[in-house]
């Protein structure tokens, strides 16, 4: 059974930075692409960045390309989200995604990210 468990999360001023982290459990995470999810309210969820199972290759939605990394230590079945230069419409809840090598996916529960003065 795999648990996917966010952290990281907070209020950040407009500018700033934070760096979420996902901890996966479970079998299978080395073999597993994985991804960051957006949702603000009122909208659907959308993708912010993934990263291949090696981590070799990644991909960035257009509004985060030069402010956001994903990275990944698969000795540590844990990716992370680094987020720099803070702007109000990064507000949402932000949602760890795994997907197994063999199909379906796994999420996390979520971390809400508040950009605010």
């Amino acid at each position: 059974q795999v648990q996917l468990v966010e952290s990281g999360g907070g209020l950040v001023q407009p500018g700033g930075s934070l760096r979420l982290s996902c901890a996966a459990s479970g079998s299978g995470f080395s073999r597993a692409a994985m991804g960051w999810y957006r949702q603000a309210p009122g909208k659907q969820r959308d993708v912010v960045a993934t990263i291949s199972n090696g981590g070799g290759i990644t991909y960035y939605v257009d509004s985060v390309k030069g402010r956001f990394t994903i990275s990944r230590d698969n000795a540590k079945n844990t990716v992370y989200l680094q987020m720099n230069s803070h702007k109000p419409e990064d507000t949402a809840v932000y949602y760890c995604k795994m997907a197994p090598y063999y199909g379906g996916a796994y999420w996390g529960r979520g971390a809400q990210v508040t950009v605010s003065s």
